[in-house]
């Protein structure tokens, strides 16, 4: 059988789906253990040695997404799958972030997907874009999270030309992507707004934690400015979290090094083969000490410094674009943040400028009067 000897750790609140999914899981040849909240669950992950944890996100007092936290902390290896019954896509998204390897939606038509989801989940090398139909946005945002380090040219390629075609799906992709307007973490908040005048952005931003005392966050510019920039947010997110996972296992640190990590980006998008192009200015900062480390390619975006009289920009020269062959290395720059000091990027557009003084952090928003740009700030609180 498929999942013989698999232990599964199965956490849902609604009894009668719990009872049939475990009931299929052992036919199948699994060891499953089960509970009926967040709570329940971190305490049967602590007494059982597990392959995988099968959670709903939404759930009584401890929920999915709050387990998982809690489950990273205790073992960052052990994959997991969520399961949305209200599709709120900034749940799922949320949850990848957090070591999710795939998620579903409600109702689960047929059991065999599950039993699918924990093959790929227990055997990550089984998982690339060859096999994602980029017209099921989900499919695509499944895959992103879990993207081989050694994708072939023909599988990015392939699949490249189907979202470079398909307008709705580049759409629906990419805004699967973006978080609300204001991301709070423990000692920051993050708030961004990012205006779009086609179906697809050309601009992307992004931010985490990274263990407890990191936290990244950067803003993107695709070129060509069309559908591809769709692919182009699913590969930088992809690589991303790529690092993270290996921040969390304790093998690596590149994460929080502006320096390498563009590095990395840069071998990754020309490996890629795909001609895409990015202008980038990413930003570590360390919370303890409030120490920023700025790494930027390209040009086009710059990076500010925020207090009670105005904006101040970093010097920060510019560099050739990720993605090209040539590129050498980012320009850095260093700095202790005062406690009242924001740190911002922001396209070169006075507009936008306009716009983050007077505090307009709308999320994406579409306004085909307005120029493509708009900004990202980090406020400590």
């Amino acid at each position: 059988m498929a999942l013989t000897d698999v232990s599964v750790l199965l956490v849902e609140d609604d009894s009668v789906f719990r009872q049939l999914l475990a009931d299929f899981l052992i036919q199948q040849g699994a060891v499953v253990f089960e509970a009926c909240d967040g709570d329940e669950g971190v305490s049967e992950f602590q007494s059982h040695t597990v392959d995988v944890v099968i959670a709903d996100l939404s759930m009584p007092r401890l929920g999915g997404l709050g387990m998982l936290k809690q489950i990273l902390k205790i073992n960052p290896a052990i994959p997991s799958i969520v399961i949305s019954g209200n599709n709120v896509m900034a749940d799922v998204v949320e949850a990848l972030r957090y070591g999710a390897s795939d998620y579903l939606v409600k109702p689960v038509a047929d059991l065999k997907i599950i039993e699918q989801a924990i093959e790929q989940a227990i055997s990550p090398a089984n998982t690339d874009l060859g096999a994602i139909d980029f017209s099921d946005s989900h499919a695509v945002i499944n895959s992103a999270a879990n993207m081989s380090q050694d994708l072939s040219y023909q599988e990015l390629a392939d699949n490249f030309t189907l979202l470079e075609h398909n307008a709705e799906a580049a759409k629906s992709v990419q805004q699967q992507l973006f978080p609300a307007s204001n991301v709070s973490y423990p000692t920051a908040q993050i708030h961004y707004s990012l205006c779009k005048n086609s179906d697809v952005s050309a601009y992307f931003i992004d931010s985490t934690m990274v263990g407890d005392n990191h936290l990244i966050m950067y803003m993107a510019h695709f070129h060509p400015e069309d559908n591809r920039a769709a692919f182009g947010c699913v590969l930088l997110r992809s690589f991303v979290n790529q690092k993270l996972k290996l921040f969390r296992n304790g093998l690596s640190t590149t994460l929080v090094e502006p320096f390498s990590m563009l590095s990395y980006l840069n071998d990754r998008m020309v490996n890629s083969g795909l001609n895409l192009y990015v202008d980038i200015v990413y930003v570590a900062v360390e919370l303890t000490h409030y120490r920023a480390a700025i790494g930027q390619a390209g040009g086009g975006l710059r990076c500010y410094l925020r207090n009670g009289t105005g904006l101040a920009p970093l010097a920060i020269s510019e560099s050739l674009q990720l993605g090209t062959v040539e590129w050498n290395k980012p320009s850095m720059q260093f700095r202790t943040l005062m406690p009242n000091e924001k740190i911002c990027i922001a396209s070169n557009i006075s507009h936008h400028r306009n716009r983050l003084m007077n505090n307009q952090f709308d999320g994406l928003f579409y306004d085909e009067e307005l120029p493509a740009g708009g900004f990202i700030e980090l406020e400590f609180v």
